[in-house]
């Protein structure tokens, strides 16, 4: 059964007299609390596209003229939750309020292609498959090292200190709920989002040299087959 509201003084005459927290109503509530998780899901394994498609799924990407044997692709995912435990004064003209945050951040789906014309197996298959399993680990080190960063911006913005928030009664709830909407998703995309330069690191051009020429030629040999590269839409 949900407690009936407790009855406070209003909010201004809490400022001003100074009350000690023992003689606070608002003492009753919960101190501010931020949760962070981080999203770590497995990685899906989708070889059904030619590299022709897989190519044209990495456009933007890419080097003008890169043919893309293998592709890693990780979805931006950042969500922030807020519960708000408060009380109000008996007028309901103020109230006090204890914002909780929870914060899932990550990429999810996280999924890997390897080009349909090189079979499971195959020299070719593993030599690109082991390429983008650095793409998957740059995905996943990239949200390890910004967790304690985003972990830190939210307790000092929403928890930093034992104090709740006061003032007229609804004045917080719209406002913080529009500052996560407007200030701190965008703050946790662009976090995610600055992986690509891991990403890119991934796909130095002598990388890209090394597995194009790995497996004896086999590589080139596939893509140079009759029917290779056929087109299967996603």
């Amino acid at each position: 059964m949900k407690a009936a509201p407790r009855a406070l003084l209003p909010a201004l005459l809490l400022f001003s007299t100074g009350l000690a927290a023992a003689t606070d109503p608002c003492s009753g509530l919960p101190k501010p609390g931020v949760v962070i998780k981080r999203i770590d899901e497995a990685v899906r394994q989708d070889d059904r596209y030619g590299y022709r498609t897989l190519t044209s799924l990495a456009a933007g990407r890419t080097r003008p003229n890169q043919t893309v044997l293998g592709l890693t692709r990780g979805k931006v995912v950042a969500r922030v939750g807020l519960r708000i435990a408060r009380l109000s004064d008996a007028s309901g003209r103020w109230e006090c309020l204890s914002p909780q945050i929870q914060v899932s951040f990550g990429y999810a789906p996280l999924s890997v292609h390897v080009a349909r014309e090189f079979p499971p197996g195959s020299c070719a298959y593993r030599e690109i498959l082991a390429h983008e399993q650095k793409h998957v680990e740059a995905y996943r080190q990239h949200a390890i090292a910004i967790e304690k960063e985003i972990a830190a911006t939210f307790e000092a913005r929403f928890a930093s200190g034992d104090q709740v928030w006061r003032g007229a009664s609804g004045e917080w709830s719209e406002r913080l709920q529009r500052e996560i909407d407007e200030r701190w998703l965008p703050f946790i995309q662009r976090r995610l989002a600055a992986v690509e330069a891991a990403q890119a690191e991934v796909d130095a051009p002598e990388e890209y040299e090394r597995v194009s020429r790995a497996c004896d030629g086999e590589i080139v040999k596939r893509l140079q087959a009759p029917g290779a590269g056929s087109a299967k839409k996603p």
